[in-house]
């Protein structure tokens, strides 16, 4: 009898317990937190390992949620907290498009790059493309997407720039904001990378970004800041890198400091993809989970509680954060994904889209849009095999992509069939001898390679002009993650062949009345001083997604007026960047001579040497440099032309409260419609603190304006975002003074000014925070 009761003691005292056991809901977080045992806590600050696998409260079974996403968070099934799926972007949904045993297809949309987005300076468009964008995370059942990449284009090298915004750190973070609303408003989050100081692919993970407290937060910070106030992003991605000394994953300045007590980043923080060994440092700095997670990650957290080196409140900050997150998922509130999101309406949206990105650089005597014209000489290997985006982890598994050729044919052109028939046969061969001599399967370079032009005599492209009346060449470029671009021949600069091509192509339709165009379907910068004049007409094509020959035939065609910007300046010659003194842009372990070695003392270190990078330009990034300096450079920060022309007006400036009102009033003054992009740059007053000559603070784009049609622009500046650094105060401030406000086309192109007075001075304080260990011999202009 007693044993009897006893055993029924025991039963009612489990269903008890087990009655007892919260279930996570949005209301009782704090219940749950304290009900989670110290290594379910551990377990769920970290990964469940590389790819998409559900795990359990301790080990990872083999489930898949989502095939090809990169990783998820594990679940606590006691506590009824799901895993949730974390897939990469930012071109797109990055999964496997096709899945064992299933007839079915899976693809996801390749929409523009990040490049291509900020050259369209058009923050709506870029919210209704990423609002596309999400609506696929969300139908395919991922919770977050990995995106967006943010980083300053430092140095046109960087392999990853096609990612990446913009050298502007306004006009990135203006652009990433729209990017994250776009994404966020399907109920799906992002993940904001890679915070920060990531803007070289060499040595990736160990490199350590060496930058002034005021060019980092003036340049390679401020993009991140106004994404963060602007969107409240779900997640932010830490880097691999190392910021003046200190794993950006392990640093508490920047992680809880600046991003979360200054900024106010409700969200969590997850580490990019690796397992750095200072797990119990990035814990304790605010880092809330470790991706793509291994199992020694959740005991070096398991012994640094038990050792006293994490507190309890350390790590219950960071369970916290983890549980607000995961009641915010699409998973956790149980929706039916469809895995059938809107393919075919984003795929209209993105050809329509992507022709706003593009910049027509060049355009004589209204050579485009093409007219009087049926048949096409069409050379290039990119006119048939295009580019749709980079590789690596940006590179997303689309239907199709299509090419130049294609989208001449459907516009009503002929493409001269000998001249594709012997380029299909070539890029086929090609391919196929690639593949076989290949020694990697896959890598990180997910994507196919460009391929290498081929040799076309000149005697063959004189046969084919007499039955065309048009040439158009294509050049192709492309990088991607792991890896930097190079100053060389075929990246950087044109190959023998391909300058030859060109000359060719240009002599033998030009001695015969007919017109040559380029059409630039790159990655990111290249070198055009040299060759831009042998054309009638360059289109920079970048890299804009799935639909892109579509797109550009568009525009070669006059369906599409482009209405492109730069975010980025082109120069004369690499080495007239600052950077370029500081960047592994022929890295094969040699030696290396830069003239801007002279102004920081003498050189300083073997490019080899990659170890540590110094960011000896300072502030002065892009077109912050060249207009200070008064340096020549190709095409400026903001050009592209139109097929129109328009005129600004009426420029107003209006003090407010906080700052001012600007007005401009643009006319068409051409003969079709067409949009433009106006931007605002500001020069500070002159004394303390050293400024470059003007900065971008605001910009705007008309509708699509008929010819004689206007529109007046609003932009809106606020005094703090006039405000520079002050190392010495540790504050932001803004002069007082007058300041000049410049209307411009371009940054060298200014069509309209007008003035704001600003009778007292304001501040700002931050934390006195994040200084390199010696101080940066920068550049000075003054």
């Amino acid at each position: 009898m007693k044993r009897t009761l006893f055993a029924a003691a025991c039963m009612m005292a489990t269903a008890a317990t087990s009655f007892a056991q919260p279930k996570l809901s949005k209301d009782n977080i704090d219940e749950v937190l304290g009900a989670m045992t110290l290594e379910e806590k551990a377990t769920l600050l970290v990964g469940a390992g590389w790819g998409s696998m559900t795990a359990g409260s301790m080990t990872a079974s083999s489930t898949v949620l989502v095939s090809g996403a990169a990783g998820t968070t594990r679940p606590v099934e006691r506590l009824g907290i799901p895993a949730t799926v974390l897939a990469d972007g930012p071109a797109g949904l990055r999964i496997n498009p096709t899945r064992t045993g299933d007839p079915n297809t899976y693809y996801c949309t390749g929409f523009p790059v990040g490049t291509v987005m900020a050259s369209m300076w058009n923050t709506d468009l870029v919210q209704e493309l990423t609002t596309a964008m999400g609506e696929e995370v969300l139908e395919y059942g991922a919770d977050v997407l990995l995106a967006p990449g943010m980083n300053i284009h430092r140095n046109p090298l960087c392999g990853r720039n096609f990612e990446y915004f913009s050298e502007d750190p306004f006009l990135t973070g203006k652009t990433a904001a729209a990017y994250i609303n776009g994404i966020q408003s399907n109920g799906v989050g992002v993940s904001v990378k890679h915070f920060a100081a990531n803007d070289q692919e060499t040595n990736r993970m160990e490199n350590d970004s060496r930058v002034s407290a005021r060019a980092l937060r003036e340049i390679y910070l401020k993009g991140f800041e106004i994404a963060v106030k602007e969107s409240d992003p779900w997640t932010v991605m830490s880097s691999y890198n190392k910021l003046n000394g200190e794993y950006t994953q392990q640093c508490y300045d920047l992680l809880t400091t600046v991003l979360r007590d200054e900024w106010g980043f409700k969200g969590i923080v997850m580490t990019d993809w690796g397992n750095k060994e200072g797990t119990v440092k990035a814990v304790k700095a605010g880092n809330d989970l470790m991706e793509p997670g291994m199992e020694n990650e959740i005991k070096r957290i398991v012994d640094g509680v038990k050792a006293g080196e994490i507190s309890e409140a350390e790590l219950d900050r960071n369970v916290r954060n983890m549980l607000v997150y995961i009641v915010r998922t699409p998973r956790f509130q149980g929706y039916k994904f469809s895995n059938k999101p809107a393919l075919e309406k984003h795929a209209e949206l993105v050809r329509k889209a992507a022709a706003e990105g593009m910049v027509l650089l060049k355009n004589e005597n209204n050579t485009l849009p093409m007219a009087g014209v049926k048949n096409v000489a069409l050379y290039g290997t990119g006119s048939y095999d295009f580019i749709a985006g980079g590789t690596g982890s940006g590179n997303v598994n689309k239907p199709y992509i299509r090419n130049v050729a294609e989208g001449l044919e459907i516009n009503g052109f002929t493409v001269n069939p000998a001249i594709k028939e012997w380029y299909q046969e070539y890029i086929k061969y090609t391919k196929i001898s690639l593949r076989n001599q290949s020694s990697n399967s896959m890598g990180i370079l997910l994507g196919d390679p460009v391929i290498p032009e081929m040799k076309i005599g000149r005697k063959f492209i004189e046969r084919m002009e007499k039955a065309t009346d048009i040439a158009v060449f294509t050049l192709s470029r492309n990088a991607g993650e792991g890896g930097d671009r190079k100053a060389v021949d075929g990246d950087w600069t044109l190959t023998g062949e391909e300058r030859e091509m060109m000359q060719n192509l240009a002599d033998v339709y030009h001695a015969a009345g007919k017109k040559f165009i380029v059409v630039l379907n790159i990655g990111g910068v290249i070198e055009t001083a040299s060759w831009k004049h042998i054309p009638d007409a360059i289109l920079l094509a970048w890299t804009p997604g799935q639909e892109g020959g579509y797109s550009v035939a568009d525009i070669l065609c006059g369906k599409s007026n482009p209405s492109g910007k730069l975010p980025m300046t082109f120069p004369v010659n690499y080495l007239d960047i600052p950077s370029s003194a500081n960047f592994p842009y022929n890295y094969e372990g040699g030696m290396s001579f830069n003239p801007f070695e002279s102004l920081f003392g003498g050189p300083k270190k073997a490019v080899k040497d990659v170890d540590y990078t110094e960011y000896n330009e300072g502030i002065y990034v892009g077109y912050r440099y060249f207009q200070t300096a008064g340096k020549e450079v190709s095409y400026p920060f903001g050009f592209g032309l139109s097929y129109t022309e328009f005129a600004y007006s009426k420029p107003v400036v209006k003090a407010t409260a906080d700052g001012f009102t600007a007005t401009v009033t643009v006319t068409n003054t051409g003969k079709v419609c067409g949009k433009e992009s106006v931007q605002l740059y500001v020069a500070a007053p002159a004394g303390g603190l050293e400024k470059p000559a003007f900065e971008l603070k605001g910009f705007a784009k008309t509708k699509e304006l008929q010819p004689g049609e206007s529109q007046t622009l609003v932009i809106n500046v606020c005094k703090y975002g006039l405000a520079s650094y002050n190392e010495a105060t540790s504050s932001w401030e803004t002069a007082a003074g007058t300041y000049k406000v410049m209307f411009g086309a371009n940054a060298t192109d200014i069509r309209a000014t007008a003035q704001y007075k600003l009778s007292k001075a304001e501040s700002w304080k931050t934390n006195d925070v994040l200084h390199p260990a010696q101080p940066i011999n920068e550049l000075s202009l003054r």
